[in-house]
């Protein structure tokens, strides 16, 4: 199996910081990954930003002027369309110890501080752009799936409409086998089990 991504596939990652030197530092780190980087210099940016395009993983400073990373991950916690994407944090090592608690209050994934090691760093982001495509693979197993039970629902009213009587064998046959797709279908949308 290729390692290769499919173009359709490709996730951006948004880094959200104040300081050109950290944007900087975060490309560089994370350029190897050969995803698209999408800067963003404050929160109000990265809120632009993340309701133009999807984002596999946001990459958010806790301190900036405006809008601070905890503001601006309640925000994106708050929308239907952004909700899920994870959030990791990044702040300075002077930070208040209470820091991490309120990143993770708000809906973040994982709190790092700065300088970070590049290494784990691009780890912790590939475990998202794995989850993310993963992700999308799911949704597109569940809409042919739907596709299919349309075309199985479509099927059994024609033949229902041919069939004599409503306790024909094929009938029953067909009626049993299409509520144990709903049944599949109904599962596939709850998604794994806790």
């Amino acid at each position: 199996m290729s390692s290769e991504v499919s173009t359709d596939e490709r996730a951006s990652i948004l880094l959200v910081d104040d300081m050109e030197d950290n944007l900087t530092a975060l490309e560089a780190v994370l350029g190897s990954l050969n995803e698209p980087l999408v800067r963003a210099r404050s929160g109000e940016e990265a809120m632009k930003a993340l309701l133009r395009q999807t984002f596999a993983v946001v990459l958010l400073d806790v301190r900036m002027p405006g809008m601070d990373g905890f503001e601006t991950a309640a925000n994106i916690k708050r929308l239907d369309q952004t909700k899920d994407i994870p959030i990791i944090f990044l702040t300075g090592t002077d930070a208040d110890t209470g820091y991490a608690f309120r990143g993770y209050a708000t809906g973040a994934a994982d709190y790092l501080t700065k300088p970070f090691d590049p290494w784990v760093l691009r780890a912790k982001v590939t475990v998202f752009l794995d989850l993310h495509r993963k992700n999308l693979q799911l949704q597109r197993v569940l809409a042919r799936q739907q596709a299919q039970f349309a075309e199985m629902s479509e099927g059994l009213a024609r033949i229902e409409s041919h069939l004599t009587g409503p306790d024909s064998p094929q009938l029953v046959d067909a009626r049993g086998e299409l509520a144990r797709l709903e049944e599949v279908l109904a599962e596939m949308r709850r998604g794994p089990s806790q």
